[in-house]
């Protein structure tokens, strides 16, 4: 969700935006040379989404699929029968693992047979997640989140949802072909480098073309708002927030300033470079904040850490991500060394700034 910084100043950085129009549902807008603009609507509260069409010799390369639902497969039955001209697609290409994008992935697969591209611990930890559809929450993550300060009724609230991730994502292909940090792959005789990012996804595919300076970059950059780094309960001593922090500094060193970003949500956009050191330094602020904050014993839940991290109040509709993102950034100062953590008697756990 976005931060405090975010937004305050959602345009602040220097972008520039080279498309007037925003292209209709499942219509089209040409960005570059072979690469089209694709926008769909998404039933949640970030209500869209931008896929990339790329010519292909005699067919077609999707890059990301929107969700599983009857109004974006009939986009795409559109799109079948009139842009695309009738023209197969060969490859699809999944940036992640999250619903918005891999949703009709195995639907396009199984209608053209097209080849499946995905990094390896996405499709894996995609598959895993949609599996649990149904299941009762398990008793490590209801201990979790009795940790981060839930009460019976937020326990309660994260009973109801629990399987939920699975519900737009159609049957996954029971095989894919793995994408690598370096992996090149040749679409309508162009070079695609991939270039892999982590923290909101754990193995996030952005690629790049050196010929058109174009950077799809999926939800690793986005021009107006932050991605969200949450930690979960299946790694609760895991790092997400300096994954994605590590990783955004390392594409900022390999890719152009200059280069033209494609991005997952919002438009695309010129100011790479700046946009990486807004989104570095946003997250880095935000666990200045944080430490202060903590001088005091709190937990994850507490207004005041909530209250260091967003601007807006958090509601129910945000209450699940915005722990997510509390907790990465707290497990972030933890590793850091800056706070120590400790359990009371409840499970519940606190998090105090270090002894200097």
């Amino acid at each position: 969700m976005p931060s405090k910084s975010e937004q305050q100043h959602p345009q602040a950085h220097g972008l520039r935006y080279p498309f007037d129009e925003l292209p209709a549902d499942g219509d089209v807008i040409n960005v570059a040379q072979g690469v089209y603009w694709i926008r769909m609507s998404l039933p949640y509260t970030l209500d869209h989404i931008n896929l990339w069409l790329l010519e292909d010799g005699d067919g077609w390369t999707v890059v990301d699929t929107c969700v599983d639902m009857d109004s974006s497969r009939q986009h795409w039955e559109t799109l079948f029968a009139g842009f695309m001209g009738g023209k197969p697609i060969k490859n699809v290409i999944v940036t992640h693992m999250h619903p918005d994008h891999v949703g009709l992935a195995g639907w396009l697969v199984k209608r053209f047979d097209a080849n499946f591209y995905m990094s390896r611990t996405d499709y894996l930890m995609c598959r895993a997640m949609a599996a649990d559809t149904g299941r009762k929450a398990p008793e490590e993550a209801m201990r979790f989140y009795r940790a981060a300060g839930f009460s019976e009724e937020g326990l309660a609230r994260y009973q109801t949802r629990f399987g939920g991730f699975g519900e737009h994502i159609h049957e996954l292909p029971q095989a894919y072909r793995r994408l690598q940090q370096g992996h090149e792959l040749i679409i309508g005789e162009r070079v695609w480098r991939v270039e892999v990012g982590s923290g909101h996804a754990p193995e996030h595919i952005c690629l790049y073309c050196e010929e058109l300076n174009v950077l799809i970059s999926g939800d690793q950059v986005i021009p107006r708002i932050s991605s969200n780094v949450s930690l979960f309960p299946t790694e609760p001593f895991g790092n997400p927030l300096q994954d994605w922090i590590d990783s955004c500094a390392r594409i900022k060193s390999v890719l152009p300033a200059d280069t033209l970003v494609l991005p997952a949500h919002n438009e695309p956009f010129y100011g790479l470079h700046e946009r990486l050191t807004a989104l570095i330094d946003g997250h880095e602020k935000s666990l200045s904040r944080l430490l202060e904050v903590c001088a005091e014993p709190r937990r994850a839940v507490d207004r005041e850490v909530f209250s260091s991290l967003f601007k807006r109040p958090i509601g129910p509709d945000v209450f699940f991500m915005a722990t997510g993102e509390s907790l990465s950034h707290l497990m972030c100062l933890v590793h850091r060394g800056d706070l120590k953590m400790k359990l009371d008697e409840g499970g519940v756990c606190y998090f105090t700034k270090s002894a200097a």
